[in-house]
């Protein structure tokens, strides 16, 4: 089963599981979780800054920091790169403890804050050689609306009883039989005619 990388190079994906054999993509609903949580993510990144650039400039200079090419991590603890600055990821993972961090959603977090502390590669550090087989020839991943659009498609959804949220039920002799009569209200002792005090 052939891996592939789509969008962003770093995330591999089982062909057979996201694509068909038309080599378009799969529904979603036919995705194993994984892979369908992963490629859900991926849209929202693919045009995202290189995070080691957004720290250099932020955002206002995010014009000067290059856009993503690669991605590592776990979905939402992910770390987004160009290929100048993989190799700091690359020294961080190897050489500065961030292996212990494999797998974890703070992972990123971890990674930026070495960087944030002046860290990076030393100069020359080799980066990971990514092997790309025909990349053009992969379909484009669909866009934000076209993901919400198959995450929608077949959905109805639960009813929900707003009237059992509120405590109130359907059943009109349940009602009747909770209700207050004059006779409780009375013995009660609340005296509907006094002014009580109001936080408002």
């Amino acid at each position: 089963m052939a891996k592939v990388s789509v969008g962003l190079r770093g995330w591999r994906f089982d062909e057979e599981e996201i694509f068909t054999d038309d080599e378009e993509l799969k529904p979603l609903d036919e995705i194993p979780e994984e892979p369908r949580e992963r490629l859900v993510r991926l849209v929202g990144l693919v045009e995202e800054p290189c995070d080691v650039c957004y720290l250099e400039h932020g955002e206002a200079e995010v014009h000067r920091c290059n856009q993503a090419e690669i991605v590592y991590g776990e979905p939402n603890g992910e770390v987004l790169l160009c290929p100048e600055h993989e190799p700091d990821l690359i020294y961080w993972f190897r050489e500065e403890g961030g292996s212990e961090h494999a797998g974890d959603l703070d992972f990123g977090d971890r990674f930026h804050e070495w960087v944030a502390a002046g860290n990076e590669a030393p100069d020359g550090y080799a980066p990971v050689e990514h092997v790309e087989e025909d990349p053009d020839g992969l379909p484009d991943l669909p866009d934000q609306q076209d993901i919400q659009e198959r995450v929608e498609q077949g959905f109805e959804g639960d009813r929900i009883d707003i009237l059992e949220l509120a405590g109130e039920s359907d059943d009109k002799e349940e009602d009747a039989a909770d209700k207050l009569s004059e006779d409780d209200l009375a013995e009660s002792g609340v005296d509907l005619s006094t002014d009580y005090p109001s936080n408002r």
